[in-house]
């Protein structure tokens, strides 16, 4: 009887035991924080409040008021127009009298005569107390032109009663006072008002006349007598100028 023998297995090999992957540190970069200028988040300075008034337009742009502008005030009296307007409103000059006023500018402010009157006026006139153009006296018109002449022709073409009448006609004038190749006070007989003419030189040859008509009635009165000057002095540059 053959004994047959139990095939041994052998135990293979173990598997191995695999180690869990150790998982790989990822270093962060750092994150790089825009400065102002790249994020574009810049800063803007606070908005500012405009002011009101003619008073608010100074810082931008240069004042023209009584028909003066801001440098010519201010080489005169030595503040601005903008100064001025604060340093009024400050003394309560809106609630005082024109007179009151010039006078203040005189006596405290050391202002000439003739400028205290200017700065009054364009204060009135920047604070709705006075209209444009309209003068404590009344209202004025003004017209000016350059000439293609010398100033002795110019100055003969107003003070010559005949070459007056050629580019003047009849106007109801009154000549008052001449200062020879400076200027003229005329009168205008129609209703009282008053002529104030300026003579410069302006170059070689040439000539600048300024007429200023004042003690007008109302804006409507200005309105006609500037229309009247600019068409007279353009005559007059014509005949001038045609005469060369």
């Amino acid at each position: 009887m053959v004994t047959r023998k139990k095939a041994v297995r052998k135990p293979g090999p173990k598997p191995s035991a695999r180690k869990p992957a150790a998982k790989k540190a990822v270093a962060r970069k750092p994150v790089a924080r825009k400065t102002a200028a790249e994020s574009g988040a810049t800063r803007r300075p606070a908005a500012r409040k405009p002011t009101g008034g003619r008073a608010g337009k100074a810082a931008g742009e240069a004042l023209r008021l009584a028909g003066v502008g801001t440098d010519a005030v201010a080489r005169a009296t030595g503040r601005a127009w903008d100064q001025w307007l604060a340093l009024l409103d400050k003394a309560g000059a809106v609630a005082m009298p024109h007179k009151a006023i010039a006078a203040m500018l005189a006596e405290k402010y050391g202002v000439p005569p003739w400028w205290s009157q200017m700065v009054t006026v364009g204060y009135e006139q920047a604070r709705g107390l006075r209209e444009a153009h309209q003068k404590s006296d009344g209202f004025a018109a003004s017209a000016s032109r350059t000439l293609q002449a010398s100033l002795d022709r110019a100055y003969g073409a107003w003070t010559d009663p005949s070459l007056r009448a050629l580019w003047l006609g009849a106007a109801p004038i009154e000549v008052k006072r001449a200062t020879d190749g400076k200027s003229m006070r005329i009168a205008w007989t129609a209703g009282g008002s008053r002529v104030d003419v300026n003579f410069s030189p302006a170059g070689e040859g040439r000539s600048r006349v300024q007429v200023e008509h004042g003690r007008l009635a109302d804006a409507q009165a200005r309105a006609k007598q500037k229309t009247f000057w600019g068409a007279a002095l353009d005559r007059l540059k014509a005949m001038l100028e045609k005469a060369a």
